[in-house]
């Protein structure tokens, strides 16, 4: 049996005839907005409103609570939040874990920053599923996204990319 199922996945791998019905059955991805919105409810009952951060660089933060290098962030991003009056950093912890587990979690690993549980099932639209954990997104005064790191990124990286960014105009 085991033969015979990947026999025939070989066989429709290689048939260019589903190849190309395949392709043509396959709609592109929607192109995410230049200017991502976002509105979230926070766990310290708030809502955060990317529009309403406009004029400041907003640091969106996908991660995990089983995730090392999330981990590892925490402090870093809770010390660029702290220090920097023109940044603001949001957590979004993309994961299925419960509220409350998250809440007790976050008491052993503090932020500065508002975090917002996300339902893996149903992310925010506006921005890409991450591809893996931690990924970074930095917004821009404007509201569009100036760069995105897939993988850890330290404070030092973001204000290179802030600095970056404002050399180049944006």
């Amino acid at each position: 049996m085991v033969r015979f199922v990947l026999a025939a996945a070989f066989a429709l791998a290689v048939s260019p005839v589903f190849a190309s019905e395949s392709a043509a059955a396959v709609a592109p991805a929607a192109a995410k907005p230049k200017a991502p919105s976002l509105s979230i409810e926070t766990l310290d009952g708030n809502t955060f409103d990317l529009a309403a951060k406009r004029g400041r660089w907003i640091v969106v933060n996908f991660w995990a609570t089983w995730c090392s290098p999330c981990l590892k962030e925490i402090p870093d991003l809770s010390k660029f939040d702290s220090a920097r009056d023109d940044v603001e950093v949001l957590g979004l912890a993309f994961e299925e874990i419960e509220r409350a587990d998250l809440e007790a979690f976050l008491k052993g690993h503090p932020t500065s920053y508002p975090v917002a549980l996300v339902d893996v099932y149903a992310p925010p639209a506006d921005f890409d599923v991450p591809r893996g954990l931690p990924m970074t997104y930095l917004i821009a005064p404007n509201g569009e996204v100036a760069e995105k790191f897939l993988g850890p990124v330290t404070s030092e990286q973001l204000a290179k990319a802030i600095e970056r960014s404002k050399a180049s105009g944006g």
